[in-house]
């Protein structure tokens, strides 16, 4: 594959990752829905601009400074079966959501701290306030460089950090335009995070699999299961 062509499909993978992680239900989409409706088109996009500054930050610090801990193939392994379980768990959660969560704990303190007057403010605060964003991008970046969607190194780094920014920043733009115009409710956006939280699933059943065939084909795991077998037969064979 050309670099370009490895370039595109960082910058793709991001791109998409940053769109469907962007629609589950959160403080940003709450944000745009309540004071977008009252406020505005361009008030929701302020948000929603804020929100992708910081989710940028957060995800060029995970990538910059922990990816270059995935040489080690069990360390990655680890990585990405957290990974697995942060799909898992995030899926379940806002695939059975009855209703709109409350703000974080930790949101309310930085929010309270900053006092943001503004509407970009408003939106940096709100992720600043969410560090588990950074513990998602220092997961998934694992899972990428695993499957060669990223390459480590910088500018295959750099190729995904934009279309995480561009994919996040199309999807607070679009949902500031469906509240402006009236075609996005509450309901709608709880409805929406369903089908996202449906995407996730099948993210991490195919995360999940392709991690059972990559242990199971392990020469590290074969020769533990090896020795265990014959510990297992031992007294036997006294």
């Amino acid at each position: 594959m050309t670099e370009l062509g490895s370039l595109f499909i960082a910058w793709l993978v991001g791109a998409l990752s940053g769109f469907f992680v962007s629609i589950p239900v959160g403080p940003i989409n709450l944000a745009i829905v309540n004071e977008g409706a009252r406020k505005g088109f361009w008030w929701g996009c302020w948000i929603g601009l804020g929100a992708v500054v910081m989710e940028v930050v957060y995800c060029a610090v995970a990538f910059a400074g922990f990816t270059g801990l995935f040489a080690s193939e069990m360390l990655r392994a680890i990585m990405e079966l957290t990974s697995f379980l942060l799909m898992l768990l995030l899926g379940l959660k806002y695939f059975f959501a009855q209703s709109l969560p409350a703000t974080s704990k930790s949101i309310e303190i930085v929010e309270h701290r900053l006092h943001p007057h503004t509407a970009f403010t408003t939106g940096f605060v709100r992720v600043l306030g969410n560090p588990g964003v950074l513990l998602f991008w220092i997961t998934f970046s694992a899972t990428f460089i695993a499957h060669e969607w990223m390459e480590d190194n910088w500018m295959s780094k750099l190729a995904c950090v934009t279309g995480v920014g561009m994919g996040a920043l199309g999807w607070f733009v679009l949902l500031s335009f469906g509240v402006g115009s009236g075609k996005f409710s509450t309901q709608t956006l709880l409805r929406m995070s369903h089908v996202s939280a449906a995407f996730m699933l099948i993210a991490a059943l195919f995360i999940g699999g392709r991690l059972v065939v990559q242990l199971s084909k392990s020469p590290e795991l074969k020769s533990r299961v090896k020795k265990l077998e014959k510990q297992i037969q031992e007294p036997f064979r006294r």
